[in-house]
């Protein structure tokens, strides 16, 4: 469904909200009740803990009452679909990812408000549960354009989105008003016809061999290999 296709373009499918299940983790459909107790805990330990809250538009929250209402809050926003990412293995929460901003009319969504506990930070956990979601909308639902967005300051975001291999397109200033203050969004995309090279870099290092990096080349306009 590139830009170079003759075919008319059409609209997609709406997601719907269901299980993925991947070797290293598995994406569940929000259950407010069911999950809101051990996402609080392992997101509200300490005040380090709770500092992976900084760039998000909400958060930190007073209490799992506070936090149950927020995230019920989010899962009856319109075009949001919420996930919490478990271990594969033992089915312990290890954060939450969302499909949002999706606009099924145009082939887009959003991968966003994603958060990890500090003990699935640096595993694969967040690059599997893209790559789910990614292949899931592109290969399946046929979306045209997959997009990324972070807090201009979020340095730690801004390199997964390249490392994942989305194209940095700009900053928007002033996009939005988050916790009282202004906040300049960085804007990053993937679009169909990079999504093959991507997916399999990123199927590769995921169950192939994880012994190279997925490196942003800037002006290559995707993602490729490079040993680390």
């Amino acid at each position: 469904m590139g830009n170079d296709s003759t075919e008319p373009l059409t609209g997609c499918a709406q997601p719907a909200p269901e299980i993925f299940a991947g070797r290293f983790i598995t994406l569940t459909p929000l259950d407010v009740v069911q999950d809101v107790e051990e996402l609080f805990a392992i997101s509200h330990a300490d005040n380090a803990t709770r500092q992976l809250w900084c760039h998000m538009p909400r958060g930190p929250f007073a209490d799992v009452h506070e936090h149950a209402a927020f995230l019920r809050e989010w899962q009856a926003t319109p075009n949001v679909i919420a996930f919490t990412v478990c271990d594969t293995s033992t089915q312990r929460i290890l954060g939450s990812i969302s499909l949002m901003s999706i606009r099924a009319e145009h082939g887009v969504a959003e991968l966003g408000n994603i958060w990890y506990a500090p003990a699935a930070q640096r595993t694969k956990a967040n690059t599997e549960a893209c790559f789910l979601l990614l292949r899931h909308c592109f290969e399946k639902l046929r979306y045209r354009r997959m997009e990324w967005k972070c807090d201009a300051r979020n340095e730690r975001s801004r390199r997964a989105a390249l490392r994942l291999g989305f194209m940095f397109e700009g900053i928007f200033r002033q996009h939005m008003i988050i916790k009282g203050e202004n906040r300049d969004t960085a804007w990053f995309a993937m679009l169909d016809h990079e999504w093959p090279r991507i997916g399999a870099a990123m199927h590769r290092w995921l169950y192939e061999d994880d012994s190279f990096s997925l490196a942003r080349i800037i002006g290559d306009g995707g993602s490729v290999l490079t040993r680390a």
